[in-house]
Parts: structure tokens; sequence; C-alpha cells
């Protein structure tokens, strides 16, 4: 199963993401997480941040993941994937085992926890093609399931999320 997390920078994806990691080994579960800051620094390190290159960057990441779920290992991904043909791709690429989590918060909650400073820049425009500033996002019309993480901790995110997935998991088995 690839549980593919997305939202703007800032919403919650990464600790839900590792929350669910380890909610997943606890429960004798074996998974891997890709995060778009990770693979941004890696193998997508030639790409920019144009709508081409985001897309390229999101092929990339829904490619790894294909290979890890036909090794039979969860993959929890944790991409912006800002614009709705991106994830379309996604789960053309990955398939019928593809989840789909909107990771939902307020433009300006994500502003205000601004942990790595980008929105910051990304307003007094040291940032250029900044998704949610200067660069669009669509809201998802599609999601499997919908986290407002402005309204539930990230555990209780993490609790439903787990509990949403957790039949097609034991099924998998």
């Amino acid at each position: 199963m690839v549980i593919w997390l997305f939202g703007l920078s800032g919403s919650g994806k990464t600790t839900i993401s590792n929350l669910l990691s380890e909610q997943l080994k606890a429960e004798g579960f074996f998974s891997v997480a890709l995060d778009g800051d990770a693979l941004r620094e890696g193998i997508n390190k030639d790409l920019s941040f144009s709508e081409q290159d985001r897309t390229e960057n999101i092929r990339r990441a829904a490619e790894i993941a294909k290979l890890m779920l036909n090794n039979n290992i969860i993959t929890i991904c944790s991409f912006i994937t800002p614009l709705q043909t991106q994830r379309t791709l996604a789960a053309e690429i990955i398939g019928d085992r593809y989840f789909e989590v909107f990771i939902d918060c307020p433009l300006n909650i994500c502003q205000e926890r601004d942990v790595k400073g980008l929105y910051r820049d990304a307003n007094q425009n040291l940032i250029t093609n900044f998704t949610g500033v200067s660069a669009k996002f669509e809201p998802s019309t599609h999601a499997n399931l919908v986290i407002k993480t402005n309204t539930e901790n990230a555990t209780q995110s993490t609790n439903r999320l787990f509990s949403a997935i957790s039949h097609q998991l034991k099924s998998s088995t």
C-alpha cells in the first residue's frame, strides 16, 4: 500500500508520516517514508520548482513508491503535490493500492507555523514559485481521507489515518 500525504508546506505531512511509521512498526508492519524534502536533497536535486519539474518530482517519487509496493513495502509519501494532475499521475503510476490523504490546513496557520522560514522568504520575494504564495495549490476533490490539522492534533490525525487504512493493511498480509 502507498499512502500519499499531500498539502501545503507546514500542514503537518511529515509529522503525521513519522507518527504513522511508528504506529505501523508498533503493530508489526514494516514501512518506508518518502519525504519531499529528502528526495529534493538527493535524487531530485536536479529539479527546479517550475510546474514541469514539480510534476517530474512527483513522477519520480511515485515510481520509487511503486518499486517499494512491488516488494510488499508499505510506503508513506509526503509531498506537497499541489496540482490535481500531479496527484492523478501518482495514482495512475501506483495503481489500486494508492491511498490519497489531503492534509488540509489553512494557509494562514501554515504561515504561522513556518518552521523552516519558507513563507517568510516567499513573502519577501526571496523564493519564487512557492506553493500557496506565488504558485497555486489545488485542494483535493478526490482524496480517500481529509485530515484537518488545524482542528485536531497530530496524534488524533494519525490515529484516524491508521483506522482508515487498517482494513487494507490486514487484507494485504
